[in-house]
């Protein structure tokens, strides 16, 4: 059994004691605590994959434990709507998951009580997504750019600064302030609420849930290197946090934005509560119980090794497509040196490597380019799949591991040849297209109907739910086809930063 497949986190030791210490810290604050949540709340998928045993959506479940107690205020930036930003682990826009956010909040019984659309400047997307949700009956807000932001703290915390934005009306003692990713303005909603609370007498407190890094592990610990390499685009580095150490004589670590941003942030709190601040760390800010949960340390550090692998591959391969900058890549070489780690450590990369060269030897390529793929199961074992003029390398190990799984021959073929031909003949000449093989989108349809009436194929089918949580590596870039049924199938995907193609345009 892999690494992966072992437990080295507990969920409801967790949930106890993360549960326990925030009804501690809205104690301390006359019941009324705006706790902020970095990261994601639910499919939070890279707590999980370096946790192994956490819970995606173990967060959520707290809620749900205080859902008593708890409003809830969402957050989007109008920058990342009028950019389209996405969201890499579903494909989706950032608005698009905050209207999925809402409905997932809405499955687990929560509701969220607003919506606030923050550094407004009449963006026209975001007057639209506004419109929008206002037309679905939810109330929105609108927080505009703070003047003064961020040195002039008189001006900033002053009717003219957090003031000029309206204050969002909640009822329970705990308001959860979440977004769809960083830079969101969830700091700034907590503060400018709390500016409110405090003009109206009400003494409320901040504090911030975020799960990484973990405060109470070391620096160079591989679960906070992972986080390192999980924000390499915002240069987040894991870093002692000085303030907490000068003022308790204690070592903790914190993110770099954090710590350099605190100094600024305990003055604006000291302006708005008019006297001490609150804190005097960014660690005594946050509401972190993660290592509570940790139960097998060399589990855990396994499994973060891997997943710096796999954000190198990630980096790599958005450095190729044009989407980050090459000291984005210098970076995450460093932390892979920091862990003393290589991208061959990852077991399926080798096979998948291998598998390509075995499609170059035979001449099964497509348009010239010959591809591999690998994937392990979760007993351990490797399966791999090349390309070829029928089946993508993707489509290919899909097959060969479903057959594994359902002790089939591997000689044996589950898709009839009058339905693939019928497929290829639509692609290439009815649509006119270059790429005529299947991809995976394409191979589970053609799949899904052969086991209508062929035994074998509807056994292979059954045993595509085992896939699930697989470690799988290509050798080439996947197409739009591929990318979307590997998700669909939520697999641990990497590939090496080579096009799957020739052409500049990707329809071509």
């Amino acid at each position: 059994m892999t690494a992966e497949g072992r437990i080295g986190f507990d969920n409801e030791k967790y949930l106890n004691e993360q549960t326990a210490a925030i009804l501690e810290r809205v104690s301390r604050f006359n019941q009324r605590l705006y706790l902020e949540f970095g990261g994601k709340i639910l499919y939070d998928y890279h707590a999980a994959r370096v946790l192994p045993g956490f819970d995606p959506n173990v967060k959520m479940r707290l809620l749900q434990k205080l859902k008593d107690k708890i409003d809830v205020i969402l957050c989007i930036h109008a920058g990342a709507i009028e950019r389209k930003k996405i969201r890499a682990d579903f494909g989706i826009t950032y608005d698009v998951d905050a209207l999925k956010t809402i409905d997932d909040f809405r499955e687990w019984g929560l509701d969220i009580s607003a919506v606030v659309i923050t550094r407004y400047q009449n963006q026209s997307p975001a007057k639209a997504f506004r419109n929008k949700l206002e037309m679905r009956g939810i109330k929105v807000y609108l927080h505009y750019p703070t003047e003064g932001y961020p040195t002039n703290i008189d001006l900033i915390v002053s009717d003219k600064g957090y003031g000029a934005n309206e204050y969002i009306s909640t009822t329970k003692p705990i308001v959860v302030v979440t977004g769809p990713g960083p830079g969101s303005g969830k700091l700034a909603t907590c503060l400018c609420n709390l500016f409110h609370e405090y003009k109206m007498g009400v003494k409320a407190g901040y504090a911030k849930f975020e799960t990484f890094p973990i405060w109470d592990l070391p620096v160079d610990h591989m679960v906070n290197l992972a986080y390192e390499a999980a924000t390499v685009d915002l240069e987040d580095r894991v870093l002692i946090d000085e303030h907490h150490l000068k003022a308790y004589n204690v070592k903790t670590v914190n993110y770099n934005r954090d710590i350099e941003a605190f100094f600024l942030l305990k003055r604006i709190l000291e302006k708005i509560t008019g006297g001490e601040s609150m804190y005097q760390s960014p660690t005594d800010m946050g509401v972190n119980r993660a290592s509570s949960g940790i139960v097998n340390d060399d589990i855990i550090r396994e499994a973060s090794h891997q997943e710096i692998i796999r954000r190198y591959f990630r980096c790599t391969v958005e450095y190729a497509m044009g989407l980050v900058e090459k000291d984005t890549v210098d970076r995450i070489k460093a932390i892979m040196k920091k862990a003393g780690t290589k991208p061959e450590d990852r077991k399926v990369v080798c096979p998948a490597r291998e598998a390509a060269k075995d499609a170059e030897l035979k001449g099964k390529g497509i348009n010239g380019i010959f591809s591999g793929a690998a994937i392990e199961l979760g007993d351990g074992t490797i399966i791999t799949g090349k390309s070829s003029s029928l089946l993508q390398a993707s489509s290919s190990l899909i097959l060969n591991a479903a057959k594994h799984l359902a002790g089939l021959p591997d000689r044996m073929f589950l898709l009839p040849e009058a339905i693939i031909d019928s497929v290829m003949h639509l692609k290439k000449v009815v649509l006119e297209g270059k790429m005529v093989s299947l991809d995976v989108d394409e191979t589970l349809i053609v799949l899904g109907i052969s086991a209508l009436s062929n035994p074998a194929a509807k056994m292979a089918l059954e045993n595509l739910k085992l896939l699930r949580n697989c470690e799988v590596h290509l050798t080439h870039i996947p197409t739009p086809g591929d990318e979307a049924g590997w998700r669909k199938l939520k697999v641990n995907l990497t590939c090496d930063p080579e096009y799957s193609g020739k052409t500049l345009f990707p329809g071509g």
